[in-house]
């Protein structure tokens, strides 16, 4: 072992409150490593918390005050000292005190009277294998922080992958404005409220309510594919346009399935894309599209979105109607519970309701008035 430059050498924290025993070790490691020595526990522990903490510790059993296993002890209890390995020393022969040294977390011992070249030996073998178990903990760390760089990028790849086919499908319905916006925070809303009760919970955890604030944007993709004619008709469709209109459920779908077949693999937020583009215009009493649904039968998913969409629709102005005062929404969406909506899902909207209307002021159309 050829002795390092000062500054580069490990440091050494002697811990005994003999005068003798810490000259011994001191004299002993001085020529190797920068060395510390503290007589009592307490002093032990200010050391090691230190804004430079010893890379080893050297520890005595039995001190007045705070023994050695209570040090040990509480080193092992804080996250900036636990990885420090300490060497107990011990009296000669004295095999509880190594057992339960080492049950504390010691990584070895040293019996009294101490013999010199043992000491050096595995203090050189523990620190090496701190350098080892540091570069590997750093390793680690890295790994996880890339980890989680690249999670997030993917995540924003999926958020603007979203957001730009949801706006592609704006575009083609300009006076549509925010509608996405304000839809994607309803249906989180109702979610997050939804979630406390029984009959939702399971459904509603925090990764299937993350998911369905991603999705919701999606839930009239399938309208890119519905001619203009009829989408930006200012006045009724008729019988036959309806017919025409309805289909963007179904485009939606094969749209978000023709995505996930060219990735080749299963996208667990498209699942619940395709619920919402698909059925969100299903009714709780089976009178709705495209397939005519009923009650539980209709993804929960496409029952919060459509609460969320119908309400926006009735407070937005179009080019072939006006606009509904907040509370005439509230009324008619209350009308419909049972019918049209799911009535638990009503009876959180109604609670919900001055969260909606706030929902609506933020992300209000251009000129268009806030909520009434």
């Amino acid at each position: 072992m050829s002795a390092l430059p000062l500054a580069s050498r490990p440091t050494v924290l002697i811990v005994d409150d003999t005068p003798d025993n810490l000259t011994l070790l001191t004299e002993l490691l001085k020529l190797l490593y920068r060395v510390k020595a503290a007589r009592t526990g307490e002093k032990a522990l200010q050391i090691a918390s230190s804004d430079e903490p010893p890379d080893i510790i050297l520890l005595d059993v039995m001190m007045p005050g705070m023994n050695g296993f209570e040090v040990c002890r509480r080193l092992r209890e804080q996250s900036w000292t636990r990885h420090i390995p300490v060497i107990f020393i011990t009296t000669q022969g004295a095999a509880d005190d190594e057992f339960r040294g080492l049950e504390l977390g010691a990584v070895d011992y040293i019996t009294k009277p101490i013999n010199p070249p043992t000491v050096l030996m595995r203090v050189d073998n523990q620190l090496r294998l701190k350098a080892a178990a540091d570069f590997l903990r750093d390793q680690n760390e890295y790994l996880e922080q890339e980890v989680q760089r690249r999670t997030q990028e993917v995540m924003a790849i999926q958020d603007v992958t979203i957001l730009a086919m949801a706006s592609l499908a704006e575009t083609r319905d300009n006076e549509t404005g925010n509608h996405i916006r304000r839809t994607q925070h309803y249906v989180r809303a109702l979610a997050d409220h939804l979630r406390h009760l029984p009959r939702f919970a399971a459904e509603l955890d925090d990764e299937t309510r993350h998911l369905l604030f991603k999705s919701a944007p999606l839930h009239d993709i399938g309208k890119v594919g519905i001619p203009d004619h009829i989408l930006l008709k200012p006045g009724r469709l008729t019988h036959e346009e309806f017919e025409i209109m309805k289909m963007h459920t179904t485009l939606g779908l094969d749209a978000l399935r023709e995505a996930e077949n060219r990735l080749g693999m299963s996208v667990p937020f498209l699942r619940l894309a395709k619920q919402i583009a698909y059925s969100h215009h299903e009714k709780w009493d089976g009178s709705g599209y495209p397939e005519g649904l009923a009650g539980e039968a209709i993804p929960l998913s496409a029952r919060l979105m459509a609460v969320a969409d119908v309400y926006d629709a009735l407070i937005s102005r179009r080019i072939y109607k006006a606009s509904l005062p907040h509370e005439d929404a509230v009324q008619y969406i209350q009308s419909q519970r049972g019918l049209h909506f799911d009535p638990d899902v009503v009876d959180a909207f109604v609670v919900l309701q001055d969260e909606f209307r706030a929902i609506a002021d933020n992300y209000h159309d251009g000129d268009a008035p806030a909520a009434q």
